[in-house]
């Protein structure tokens, strides 16, 4: 029997109204921050939510639900970073997680488009050490990111 890894996503509450279909897009096609998964690794979404607006008051209750459904890993979605400006409490929110649950907090979910790559480029948002590490699994080839715009 092929093991199961069971994820969440939570998404910033900028983006509360969002169905998901970028998100739901790469995780189907293992792109962006979910080509960490194989082709035929079984992967099941067990949890998708916002996280309650700023400073994220639902990171501290959604990990744990998803938790309890059996998510191992929670991914911050895309927006946190793509979004302007770029959630200031990333860092936070991926420390809080893994220390409070014991969960691996993957920051990303679809490739970032490449129209949130020029714009954030122009400005320098993502000119810092803390932030290339935070892009890097989203920050897929040319064609992926125009793909995703």
């Amino acid at each position: 029997m092929k093991e199961k890894t069971k994820i969440g996503i939570i998404i910033c509450d900028r983006y509360r109204t969002c169905a998901g279909g970028k998100c739901f897009r790469a995780l189907q096609n293992r792109e962006g921050a979910f080509d960490i998964y194989k082709e035929d690794e079984d992967v099941e979404l067990v949890g998708y939510t916002n996280c309650g607006g700023c400073p994220g008051g639902n990171i501290e209750y959604a990990p744990e639900e998803m938790k309890k459904n059996g998510a191992e890993v929670i991914h911050l979605a895309t927006g946190f970073v793509v979004g302007y400006p770029p959630c200031p409490y990333i860092d936070h929110f991926q420390k809080f997680i893994k220390e409070k649950y014991g969960m691996k907090v993957v920051i990303g979910t679809h490739p970032i488009p490449e129209k949130y790559r020029i714009t954030h480029s122009k400005l320098g948002t993502w000119d810092t050490p803390e932030w290339e590490v935070f892009i890097q699994p989203t920050m897929a080839d040319e064609k992926i990111r125009l793909d995703y715009d």
